[in-house]
């Protein structure tokens, strides 16, 4: 089959013939029919060793299922998501799956690779690598969706989407009425602020260094756009909303943003951080304020939620037009372009490609 590989760290993918296994135990074979591109790709290519194929925001056709498979036949339609669950430990037994891992799931050493090339092993990203033609992956990553979910567009809810979405109305639990503040209009961003709004916000606050995507946070549920490329993106917030917001969410990934998003809080509310923050790196918030304002600072991953559950319900949200996918594609690529989607999300050119193979 066909895959976009990562042969070296920060260097373009390349589109080669990889080998793929049949399917084991619990294991389902598929055929995808697209997949999101986002920035925890890019930080794979920047820093992953490979041969690696990239790729966890899918969407796609079930065609074979190994044996113990229940869940899923030939012929679904399912979303993939990185948020593999085990079922048994305290986790999964205390409702949050998202937090599992599902390493179990993983082939072990000694068994054939499920991805391979001239005979050596190619890894998988996140147990999904769906930058390919075909996906080998544990039943446990899997979701059905209803037949009519064009699956570009429910190859979004595999992780952007439901992070976002997830952020807002499941690990901070908006609250009718509110106001949020939401740094970074990306498709994650994007999704937070439709979030708010499906969730009752009053007010939501977006805030970004470009002018274009501002507008586009406003069609999907933004009330007010803020430009953090000249001046104080706090203080303009602060003033707006005399004070600070009940809630300030971080979507980007940087410590300086995530500060950002502490100081547009106001006393007594909740700071969301949901990018992805460089591993070992502190935020360095001020100690006393925290205190004495009684903020909350919570992290949230996956959107906090347990997939099997929410993903139909997003799917149902789309459907009945209250949440808004087909405004925040910017562009829908062959396999053959995938650098090119890489190109743009490095310029900030595009909100969420999607690479489509049907």
């Amino acid at each position: 089959m066909k895959a976009a590989v990562l042969n070296e760290p920060n260097r373009p993918l390349d589109i080669e013939d990889i080998q793929i296994d049949r399917p084991g135990p619990r294991e389902v074979l598929l055929r995808t029919s697209a997949s999101g591109v986002c920035h925890s790709d890019l930080h794979l290519i920047k820093r992953g060793r490979g041969p690696i194929v990239p790729g966890h925001e899918p969407a796609g056709i079930v065609e074979q299922v190994g044996s113990d498979v229940t869940y899923v036949k030939p012929g679904d339609r399912v979303i993939a998501c990185l948020s593999i669950f085990c079922g048994i430990c305290d986790f999964c037994t205390t409702g949050r799956t998202h937090l599992c891992g599902g390493q179990m799931f993983d082939r072990q050493k000694g068994e054939s690779p499920r991805l391979s090339r001239g005979g050596k092993p190619v890894a998988q990203m996140a147990q999904l690598a769906s930058f390919a033609e075909q996906m080998l992956v544990p039943e446990n990553a899997l979701v059905k969706v209803r037949d009519e979910m064009p699956l570009d567009r429910a190859a979004l809810i595999g992780c952007g989407v439901t992070t976002g979405l997830g952020a807002a109305l499941y690990r901070a639990r908006i609250e009718a009425g509110s106001t949020c503040a939401v740094i970074g209009c990306g498709g994650v961003g994007l999704s937070i602020i439709q979030g708010c709004r499906i969730a009752g916000a009053n007010r939501i606050i977006a805030v970004d260094t470009q002018d274009w995507k501002l507008e586009l946070a406003k069609k999907v549920g933004a009330t007010d756009g803020v430009s953090a490329a000249d001046g104080d993106a706090v203080a303009k917030v602060q003033e707006l909303t005399g004070g600070g917001v009940d809630y300030g969410f971080e979507a980007i990934g940087l410590n300086e943003t995530a500060r950002q998003a502490y100081g547009m809080t106001r006393r007594g509310g909740t700071t969301v951080i949901v990018g992805v923050i460089t591993s070992g790196e502190g935020l360095g918030l001020p100690g006393f304020d925290l205190v004495m304002s009684e903020k909350t600072v919570m992290g949230s991953t996956m959107g906090s939620i347990g997939f099997r559950v929410a993903m139909p319900r997003f799917v149902d949200l789309y459907l009945s037009g209250k949440l808004l996918l087909d405004e925040i594609i910017s562009a829908r690529r062959p396999l053959e372009e995938i650098n090119l989607c890489f190109d743009e999300m490095e310029k900030g050119t595009a909100a969420r490609s999607v690479i489509v193979f049907d």
